[in-house]
């Protein structure tokens, strides 16, 4: 096709491109593009978490090894801070506060060391996940990898640092008359169930935290209003005997406290299942499958809103 042009040059002028009219989605679509950190199916998400399962590891074990490194005793502190918070705990609540009534001192000393210990796992794995997004914004938004390898290599940091820590809390239990006994196997199922719930709670927060970074400012609050609900110090039970059975059932029944009472029942053997509330492994497998999917499902349905704005 020609045209003249006003000094009497002939001129060619391109045919209408098939293009023409077409709106942004349409063009994409005609092409096969797609939105740039666009989020993925779930099934194509898990696939990418599972390729970057090496990523997640040297994540969470460099985050492990630089926790301390500022710190003189090092990796000494993994272990001394939980046992120090244990001795202020036993000082206020078992010699000012009588909180260790209905246990002898050989059942509550260990009682309170694993409740410290295990508590502290979901405790900081809930408090790494409100930070892993904006802790971590040059990473998010400099390298594209599905996000969620960031609260659960956080969670798999925790888990490391509380299976170095068992092996103090398993001498003092064997110190207080415990000693390793085929119950003690059951520590392997219950460390697994809290794990997939920790993670599972981390990803909610981390969604929250990504949006809200106060939010890592109450956090602690949070936590330490559920400590004390969760029966760390004291027997739930015991404490709770002259009061309406349903809110004993109701803190008995809180996960943090369910994951704390099966490690005391494997570990400890002055602590029965009449210690246990109803239906409690029942309960562990519950909270850490509608946690640990729950989480991870809401978590994947905002991937492409991390890092933006």
């Amino acid at each position: 096709m020609s045209d003249t042009t006003h000094d009497g040059a002939l001129a060619t002028s391109r045919p209408p491109s098939d293009d023409a009219g077409l709106s942004s989605a349409e063009l994409a679509r005609k092409y096969g593009l797609s939105v740039s950190g666009a989020r993925p199916g779930l099934g194509e998400y898990v696939r990418q978490l599972w390729g970057r399962r090496h990523f997640i590891m040297a994540f969470s074990r460099a985050k492990l090894v630089a926790q301390y490194s500022q710190a003189k005793l090092g990796q000494v502190w993994q272990v001394a801070t939980p046992l120090l918070n244990a001795l202020v705990y036993w000082l206020i609540f078992a010699l000012i506060l009588n909180a260790d009534r209905g246990m002898p001192k050989g059942v509550y000393i260990p009682f309170l060391v694993i409740g410290i210990f295990v508590f502290t796992f979901t405790q900081s794995s809930l408090m790494a996940g409100v930070r892993a997004i904006p802790g971590n914004l040059g990473l998010v938004r400099a390298l594209h990898f599905p996000r969620a390898s960031l609260p659960i290599s956080f969670s798999m940091q925790q888990l490391q640092q509380l299976l170095y820590s068992m092996i103090v809390v398993f001498v003092i239990v064997i110190c207080f008359g415990n000693f390793p006994q085929l119950s003690w196997l059951l520590v392997l199922p219950v460390l697994v169930l809290q794990f997939v719930f920790n993670t599972g709670l981390a990803m909610i927060f981390a969604r929250a935290g990504s949006k809200t970074p106060d939010l890592a400012q109450l956090m602690p609050f949070v936590t330490r209003t559920w400590m004390y609900a969760s029966g760390v110090m004291f027997s739930i039970s015991e404490m709770l005997k002259d009061k309406p059975a349903w809110i004993a059932d109701v803190l008995q029944w809180n996960p943090a406290a369910i994951y704390m009472d099966l490690i005391r029942f494997a570990l400890i053997d002055g602590y029965g299942p009449e210690n246990l509330p109803p239906h409690v492994w029942a309960f562990a497998v519950g909270w850490a499958v509608l946690i640990g999917l729950g989480g991870f499902v809401y978590f994947w349905k905002a991937e492409e809103r991390y890092g933006r704005g």
